[in-house]
């Protein structure tokens, strides 16, 4: 039960949050994202995620007050989306409603991680890892078992019963399912450590093969169970980091009560395969999860793995839309090998915010770097500023960044 307190402050951030989701710009933001993901951008979007929030707090703003857990997990949430609506929305949306998650439990894979930790900053979450390899040897294979999906539907009807009790009147409670996250080969790496997994697609590619096509089964078990049982998320507002507004989703015959993986964007990804070969790219990633990309209406590919010399492989995927381009690609030739059939999604280089002085002009020339490549191949473009891990305790920074960044795509 939310204590009365608790309540209190929920309902006064609540209200806040009513009162921006309310503002016109919402709808025009929007719209942009619609075109953009259309295909028919009315001017490059803007977006920031995953924040070093630690170091974001300079006058109280981002301060828990709530006591119980499930009181501070809405509050950070409200919290963390209103600080960012004053200090760096870009193109921001703030909906009109709060995700409540649905208690639907998954019995994973079998493997626990092994791993020791390396920690530079114990206020910040993002830390080193050195994986102990788990299949080493050809019958490790047997340790990976098929994901069992269940609900607990007496928990989500508290979750749902307790939300209604402190947001009605003010924000919409929407029960939020599942929003498939479906990466192959980023389990793998807490499996086995990428150093060894990267010897191993040498020394034994059909063992890797075997491995990679054994969680494609699991991933593809999962959905038929989340779909079966209505327990996929019915709406996204983002997509890994970038915006979903599409026109172009949910599919026909969609049923609120039951969504299904094509009414719905996936995001797919291999980042441990930045170093390896186009035709090993494409072999060990892009063939052996396709039958995951073909489920899904619209797909997101691409993350801090540079893939402008991949796009052959990349064009195979069934239903993409948006290709990352992130910090370590050749601008002009991913921008030629995208032209206008998909998204261009730059991912800014965040290391701009974590040099010892903050220099505005490099940003603004990076910026603009990104922007004239994509005009001159007719690409839609966005700039997803993410994997922010130090602003150097300076948030001022992070918010001159989105300012410029405006600046820079509103001409």
């Amino acid at each position: 039960m939310v204590q009365v307190a608790d309540k209190e402050i929920l309902r006064e951030l609540a209200a806040q949050t009513a009162e921006v989701a309310a503002l016109p710009v919402q709808d025009e933001k929007r719209s942009l994202w619609r075109a953009l993901n259309g295909l028919k951008p009315v001017r490059p979007m803007v977006m920031i995620d995953q924040v070093c929030w630690h170091e974001m707090d300079i006058a109280g703003e981002l301060e828990l007050r709530c006591v119980s857990p499930e009181a501070r997990s809405y509050e950070k949430h409200l919290r963390r989306q209103l600080y960012q609506w004053r200090h760096f929305q870009v193109d921001q949306v703030v909906e009109p409603f709060i995700r409540v998650p649905m208690a639907i439990h998954n019995s994973g894979f079998g493997i626990q991680v092994q791993e020791q930790i390396a920690v530079g900053d114990a206020a910040n979450d993002v830390v080193g890892h050195a994986y102990t390899n788990q299949f080493a040897r050809d019958e490790d294979l047997e340790k990976i078992q098929m994901p069992v999906i269940w609900h607990d539907e007496t928990e989500t009807s508290r979750r749902l019963e307790q939300a209604h009790a402190v947001f009605d009147g003010l924000l919409e409670v929407v029960p939020q399912g599942i929003d498939p996250y479906l990466s192959v080969w980023d389990p793998i790496s807490t499996w086995m450590g990428v150093q060894d997994i990267l010897y191993a697609l040498i020394d034994r590619p059909d063992f890797m093969l075997a491995l990679a096509n054994r969680m494609v089964s699991g991933y593809m078990s999962q959905l038929d169970q989340l779909e079966a049982q209505g327990l996929l998320c019915r709406s996204q507002s983002l997509i890994h980091c970038t915006g979903a507004w599409t026109d172009e989703l949910p599919s026909a015959g969609f049923d609120p009560k039951k969504p299904r993986t094509r009414d719905l964007w996936m995001f797919g990804l291999a980042q441990l395969f930045a170093t390896v070969s186009p035709d090993m790219f494409e072999t060990f990633e892009i063939e052996t999860s396709l039958p995951l990309f073909a489920r899904f209406g619209l797909v997101y590919y691409g993350c801090c793995d540079p893939l402008d010399r991949k796009m052959d492989a990349v064009r195979r995927i069934p239903n993409l839309r948006k290709v990352s381009m992130s910090p370590w690609v050749d601008e002009e030739r991913g921008a030629a090998e995208i032209g206008s059939r998909y998204v261009y999604s730059r991912k800014p280089n965040p290391a701009l915010l974590a040099a010892p002085v903050f220099h505005e002009q490099a940003v603004r020339d990076h910026l603009a770097q990104s922007v004239s490549a994509c005009s001159r191949h007719g690409c839609p473009l966005e700039l997803i500023l993410k994997d922010i891990s130090t602003v150097k305790y300076e948030p001022q920074r992070l918010w001159r960044w989105a300012e410029i960044a405006m600046e820079v795509v509103q001409g």
